[in-house]
């Protein structure tokens, strides 16, 4: 779903055999600004710099403005919890204002927090690329009673960030860095008493200093710079937090937009299951080095069951009508009956129990192709079901690599008479550069993939990968082999 500008809502091997080979198988006006005597940002701070490649998923960053006490945490904290599944992370312009020196301790009543020069906007920027780019940052805490921020937050690289403050549309170089500007929109008699409330309450200032400050300072710099970046809003929300169809929008199309890989938006015949915390989890245990073969397997078993359970979903259904113990009739779908898989051997074999747990009795042939590094592969072996031609067909693969290897098994699929488009790859993890030669290659056909990886290394090895998956799965690593050897 597409966000139009400005959208106003309203409504805010060797010679073994093949039986052997099978058996071991993301100029300034100032606005009552002056304090001589305030410090100066220093030059010295390191710029930021976007010319890197960046090996992460670039985050979906969320700028949202608006005048002070406008709801804008509100909006923030309602994104954040329909979020709740994936990781996001909330940045404060706040957390940037200068810090006060001794002298400007004392004229503290003449400073307006309200003021671009008010904020470090260079070390605003410094934290926003190092998150854009999957470092870790730490971001300092403003105490506005003793005007300074001593204290550091570790911050995460995330899926979403949320840029949050008065003026984070003021400067271009920020606006720059988002995917979504929200400006949150509302009446300023309702501003000022919520500054009151806020200011009285949480900051421990009297109401008059309140009154004084919001006329001197606060309301000009409204009018003079934060209202005129509000023609740079996608999205301008009236009444904050109170607008659930608004918020109820904006966190669709967030989810829409990460929800898809930028490798979908090539191919259309490429689906990669949306990601969980469950499923990042799953991915976690079994990319890590240290795992057990036991949780190896474990966990590999119940991604490759969801991988095979969408999979299905690909596969054409027929409309049912059944009878309940009630008496009642349900509307129903009837299951594919025409249907096998065809495992690539070793490796595809391990997608075969959840195959079977989700399909009873379903033939299930096998395809064996040597590989030798990256372009040579030879069909060795080949045992498929006699009407094949007739059938979908699910063909198992953990890890798409290079592609060549998946080219030679789709190759014969078709050439043993079975249609391009009755053909589903399953695997759970894709290299983009295999996503290229098998998309390109068979157009008509559908990969389903629980994620898409950085890329290849010089090995032609899937980065950052899981290792060789069938070595890990069945138990048969090296140093397993090692150990047999050595005992014999």
């Amino acid at each position: 779903m597409g966000v139009p500008q400005n959208l106003n809502l309203p409504l805010s091997m060797d010679a073994k055999s093949a039986v052997e080979l099978m058996e071991s198988s993301n100029e300034v006006h100032f606005s009552g600004f002056h304090m001589d005597g305030f410090e100066q940002r220093k030059a010295s701070i390191e710029q930021p710099t976007t010319s890197e490649t960046d090996m992460y998923k670039q985050p979906f960053v969320i700028g949202v403005a608006g005048g002070a006490a406008s709801g804008k945490t509100a909006v923030c904290d309602m994104i954040i919890q329909q979020l709740h599944d994936q990781r996001v992370v909330l940045v404060n312009q706040d957390s940037f204002y200068n810090n006060f020196s001794e002298e400007d301790l004392t004229r503290v009543q003449d400073y307006n927090f309200d003021h671009p020069d008010a904020f470090d906007t260079e070390q605003l920027l410094l934290v926003m690329d190092k998150l854009k780019h999957g470092e870790a940052v730490d971001i300092p805490k403003y105490d506005f009673k003793t005007y300074k921020s001593d204290v550091l937050r570790r911050v995460n690289p995330s899926d979403v960030i949320i840029l949050e403050g008065i003026l984070v549309f003021h400067d271009p170089r920020i606006r720059e860095l988002m995917n979504m500007k929200i400006f949150v929109d509302t009446d300023a008699d309702v501003r000022l008493a919520r500054r009151i409330r806020r200011d009285t309450n949480e900051k421990g200032r009297d109401i008059g200093a309140v009154l004084d400050q919001y006329s001197k300072f606060v309301k000009p710099a409204f009018d003079d710079f934060i209202l005129p970046t509000k023609k740079y809003a996608d999205i301008i929300i009236p009444r904050g937090g109170d607008n659930h169809v608004a918020i109820d929008l904006i966190v669709q199309h967030i989810r829409t937009k990460l929800g898809q890989h930028d490798l979908c938006k090539i191919y259309p015949n490429l689906y990669v299951i949306q990601s969980t915390f469950q499923i990042r989890g799953m991915h976690t245990l079994i990319r890590d080095a240290q795992t057990t073969k036991h949780d190896f397997v474990f966990y590999s078993d119940r991604l490759i069951r969801l991988v095979v359970e969408h999979g299905l979903g690909h596969l054409p259904f027929t409309e049912k009508q059944v009878v309940t113990p009630t008496g009642s009739v349900y509307t129903g779908v009837d299951f594919c009956k025409r249907l096998c898989g065809v495992s690539v051997i070793r490796s595809g074999e391990s997608m075969e129990n959840a195959l079977r747990a989700c399909c009873k009795g379903i033939k299930i042939g096998k395809i064996l192709i040597h590989r030798e590094g990256d372009n040579g592969q030879q069909l060795i072996y080949e045992k498929l079901p006699n009407d094949i031609s007739d059938r979908h067909v699910l063909l198992l693969d953990p890890i798409l690599g290079t592609g060549n290897s998946a080219v030679e098994a789709i190759s014969l699929l078709i050439r043993k008479g079975v249609p391009e488009s009755n053909i589903i790859f399953l695997n759970l993890i894709s290299a983009p550069k295999g996503v290229h030669v098998v998309c390109k290659s068979f157009p008509r056909i559908k990969i389903v993939t629980s994620e898409i990886e950085i890329g290849l290394n010089e090995d032609f090895r899937v980065i950052p990968g899981m290792g060789e998956f069938g070595d890990r799965y069945f138990g048969t690593d090296d140093d397993d082999v090692q150990m047999v050897v050595s005992s014999q």
